[in-house]
């Protein structure tokens, strides 16, 4: 008997495997959290299947998304990986991860971990929404426009509202599987 998945990654194995392994799932450990940030800010613009695709990629690249060696890396490692042809060859994103593990550090030094700071916009407990079909979930709402300026004015960059919403999503501070979906109760 086949399950019934949300509509948005049926009939791509890839796809189907992040949605029952991944999407959704409660993530409430440092490095995790920092690993969906970064794939959620090269997605931006992009289709998320582009960003699982070179998943394996980045995280080669991205000495497998540690924070603490990417706040570090000079320019030299940058022009490395501007010239890998395995992940996203954007200038301004690479630059903001770079950027971004430096805030993500910032973060932790004052709330003691990046996802006491994250999961305290929704006190801890993942936000259980009820879709009919996932067309209905929405790119943004208050809560993310809120979490966005908050990033913002810590000084990550690429974390607009539809970003931040995503990386809701994936890591299961929201709820958006449709409620028919075998996921739903699960997470």
């Amino acid at each position: 008997m086949n399950k019934h998945r949300c509509g948005w990654c049926e009939g791509d194995e890839l796809y189907e495997a992040y949605h029952d392994q991944e999407w959704g799932v409660p993530v409430k450990d440092d490095a995790t959290l920092f690993e969906f940030l970064i794939l959620e800010t090269f997605q931006a613009g992009l289709s998320w299947i582009t960003v699982l695709r070179k998943r394996e990629n980045f995280r080669l690249a991205f000495d497998h998304f540690d924070y603490q060696k990417i706040a570090q890396y000079g320019q030299n490692k940058i022009d490395e990986l501007l010239q890998n042809p395995g992940i996203i060859r954007n200038k301004l994103k690479v630059h903001a991860t770079v950027s971004n593990a430096q805030a993500f550090m910032e973060v932790q030094k004052e709330y003691g971990s990046f996802s006491d700071y994250i999961w305290g916009f929704v006190d801890g407990k993942p936000v259980k929404n009820a879709w009919q079909n996932y067309k209905e979930a929405p790119a943004t709402t208050p809560l993310s426009d809120i979490i966005s300026k908050d990033l913002k004015k810590r000084g990550f960059k690429f974390v607009g509202s539809t970003v931040v919403y995503a990386h809701m999503q994936a890591t299961g501070m929201v709820n958006d599987h449709e409620i028919n979906c075998f996921r739903y109760s699960e997470v």
